[in-house]
């Protein structure tokens, strides 16, 4: 691709955003080993606001869930609470396999919801991405998986075939894989 083509200059505002968006809180390797905080949800959930903060106390699982459904969650929604509960346990799968917290890789998924026409759900991205950093065996920036696959989506590839490319592409990082001499 050239550096003035239209898809470079369409992903231009999305690398633009990760970049802005990264430096809010430090990696640490450290912060991986330590007791999760106690999660307290806000009273409107969050599901109202743009962004989770640093600072934000909003389970990451019942935002993605809300915003998914368009809608704050009310008693008794049980399409949210189930969407909510699947987020959990996806992102809890996740953590292990991403230098992000939780509360980012969940701003990022609705990042590519948000620029996306076809999206896949906020679920299906996660387990996907997911599992291509798993075979490495090293944590990977789950922003820069995102940043990745927005750009073979522009370029029109479909959900699956990104997630193949992706595969491929990071295949190289998995233990074991040949090395270039």
């Amino acid at each position: 691709m050239r550096p003035g083509s239209t898809a470079v200059r369409g992903a231009a505002p999305f690398v633009l955003g990760v970049l802005a968006a990264c430096g809010d809180e430090p990696a640490r390797e450290e912060a991986h080993h330590e007791a999760p905080a106690a999660i307290v949800t806000r009273r409107d959930d969050g599901a109202r606001t743009d962004w989770l903060t640093p600072d934000d106390r909003t389970d990451p699982a019942r935002w993605l869930a809300a915003r998914a459904a368009g809608r704050t969650q009310p008693p008794g929604d049980a399409a949210v609470a189930n969407l909510q509960a699947v987020l959990r346990e996806v992102l809890a799968r996740a953590r292990p396999h991403f230098i992000e917290d939780p509360r980012m890789i969940a701003n990022r998924t609705a990042q590519v919801a948000g620029m996306m026409m076809d999206a896949p759900a906020p679920d299906t991205l996660i387990a996907g991405l997911t599992a291509v950093a798993a075979p490495t065996g090293r944590r990977q920036l789950y922003g820069s998986l995102c940043q990745q696959y927005v750009t073979l989506r522009a370029g029109g590839a479909d959900h699956d075939a990104a997630l193949d490319r992706l595969r491929g592409s990071h295949g190289a990082q998995s233990p074991g894989a040949p090395m270039a001499r």
